[in-house]
């Protein structure tokens, strides 16, 4: 399946949301005040959130009285317009190798099985792949990744449940320097801001990866659980305050309504989408390209 319609079957739920409200709303003819607060109240239901929502149809409500814009569909064309020029204004990721990529976030977001996928991902590019099993706080987390390993046939460094995660990247840094490895994926222990011990954790981390590989290229990815909407934001703010935070991984587009969190995140935290989980299957992770996700939004 191709990438354009990998994408579009993913925001199949989140472009009924918008795309079908959007069209109906159209089709009753007059662009008014109250076209335009409906508007405003689609994109909010889809988690485009309230600020967000509110400067995109106000800048559409400019943009039409300027161009005098009367059809749905020119309407519906400057709103596509606005979006990309708002993604274009981002800063996107271009992944340099060596690279460090660690990836962060809280419980049940698809940690493992996105770094899983990663690996598939990297190899496919014919890149040297090295897992890093830095959770070993959660119980078979290690086993987890193991396993994604023997699918994907990748080397993999681990050590036993409840040894000190920073030791553990400190051997896989080794094990990448020696290798000449192109690509390192640092599994890391789930967990929230309340969760001191585990946050102070990751600077540890960091602290490692920088003084022992400081000529490689490091990222920082957290991923978040698309079906979480606007909680997905707190997210990062929490984490944003103990480590910098590079780029988003959205898992379970597929499975949400919510996708318009999407341009929260790239427009409230400047912050841009680097992967989305599009399906279940270990190829089922795509690079974001944000000209495709609004042309599938619409």
């Amino acid at each position: 399946m191709g990438l354009f319609k990998k994408i579009g079957n993913a925001l199949k739920k989140t472009r009924e949301a918008i795309a079908r409200k959007i069209d109906a709303l159209l089709s009753h003819g007059e662009i008014d005040d109250d076209f335009y607060d409906e508007l405003t109240d689609i994109l909010i239901s889809c988690d485009v959130g309230v600020k967000t929502s509110i400067d995109i149809v106000e800048n559409l409500r400019l943009s039409a009285r300027k161009n005098k814009i009367r059809t749905a569909e020119d309407v519906k064309n400057e709103l596509k317009r606005i979006l990309k020029e708002e993604f274009s204004s981002l800063n996107q990721i271009n992944i340099e190798y060596p690279a460090i990529i660690t990836i962060i976030g809280v419980n049940g977001v698809g940690k493992t099985t996105t770094i899983g996928k990663l690996s598939k991902y990297f190899k496919d590019k014919k890149k040297e792949v090295l897992l890093v099993a830095g959770d070993t706080f959660r119980a078979a987390a290690s086993n987890q990744l193991n396993e994604w390993a023997l699918r994907t046939k990748t080397k993999i460094v681990k050590q036993s449940e409840g040894a000190d995660a920073a030791s553990v990247v400190f051997d896989g840094i080794a094990s990448a320097k020696a290798k000449k490895t192109d690509v390192v994926l640092v599994d890391t222990a789930g967990r929230l801001h309340t969760k001191t011990n585990l946050m102070e954790e990751l600077r540890k981390i960091n602290r490692v990866i920088n003084r022992e590989y400081p000529e490689a290229n490091k990222y920082t990815f957290i991923v978040l659980d698309a079906t979480t909407g606007q909680n997905a934001l707190s997210q990062i703010s929490a984490f944003n305050e103990f480590v910098k935070i590079d780029g988003i991984i959205l898992t379970k587009l597929d499975g949400t309504a919510k996708g318009g969190v999407i341009i929260a995140i790239e427009k409230d935290l400047a912050l841009p989408v680097v992967f989305v989980g599009v399906g279940e299957s270990e190829n089922d992770i795509e690079e974001f390209n944000s000209d495709d996700f609004i042309d599938n939004l619409f």
